[in-house]
């Protein structure tokens, strides 16, 4: 099965092969100015709670919980809901997800991005 959606840290330089490019982090990213980045949606709402995102702490020893709980998260009507919308705004482009952590294997869009396939 084709991978629908990408991610990419948002200090890696845009690409055309991005399509359409969704923001996921909460905060806005540290040292980017808002007129620097290239991005078609941020949705604040699809990122881990503010208690979740605090516990993990980018910790690897939590990420194993960190991601049952995010997906736990993710399942409730209301994010379900934003995930389907946000897939019909990008229409048939592929999606990449941008996000800020240092950790490419360990954060929030690697979660997302799996769930989000799932949905396509």
């Amino acid at each position: 099965m084709a991978k629908h959606v990408l991610i990419k840290r948002v200090y890696d330089k845009q690409a055309p092969s991005d399509g359409y490019r969704v923001l996921v982090d909460r905060l806005w990213p540290r040292g980017v100015r808002k007129d620097e980045l290239q991005y078609d949606a941020w949705v604040k709402d699809l990122a881990p709670s503010a208690s979740l995102r605090k516990w993990f702490g980018h910790k690897p020893e939590n990420w194993e919980q960190f991601r049952k709980s995010y997906e736990e998260e993710l399942r409730e009507d209301s994010q379900v809901a934003r995930m389907r919308a946000l897939i019909d705004e990008a229409g048939r482009k592929r999606m990449t997800l941008v996000y800020s952590a240092k950790d490419t294997d360990h954060n929030q869009a690697v979660v997302l991005a799996e769930v989000l396939d799932r949905l396509y």
